[in-house]
């Protein structure tokens, strides 16, 4: 099983952000990665006969930044792009099979109480089930 904290663990090693979070961001830090469940109506995976080989964890990432729209939006793209180009990875030491992004890029959803630029981006892992 891949959990939130498993997801914010592996994406520090991107060495990205200066603080991660899941759940809710506190203090809403610059330089901050929020991971959060994706809010998708989907079921169950299940296998005709028997157990399936695999399970989906779906990921929201909130990407709170700073005060300039053009930092926010080059470091949601780096990140979008490192998640991209995943292979071979293991994630809380469970076998990854994909990482499928849920958006052509980044979005935008504008800024915060305090003028911070975010952005999301949303994908799902497929992973070995145990």
């Amino acid at each position: 099983m891949i959990t939130l904290a498993n997801v914010r663990d592996y994406l520090k090693s991107f060495n990205l952000f200066e603080h991660y979070y899941i759940g809710k961001l506190d203090n809403k830090q610059d330089k901050s990665l929020g991971v959060y469940s994706l809010k998708r109506n989907e079921p169950p995976v299940t296998a005709f006969g028997g157990k399936s080989t695999y399970d989906i964890i779906g990921v929201s990432l909130l990407i709170h930044w700073n005060k300039n729209a053009d930092d926010t939006e080059k470091t949601a793209r780096q990140l979008y792009e490192k998640l991209r180009t995943v292979k071979n990875v293991e994630i809380g030491n469970t076998k990854v099979y994909m990482i499928q992004l849920l958006m052509p890029e980044p979005v935008d959803v504008g800024t915060d109480d305090k003028s911070v630029y975010e952005q999301v981006i949303e994908f799902k892992i497929y992973y070995e089930r145990k």
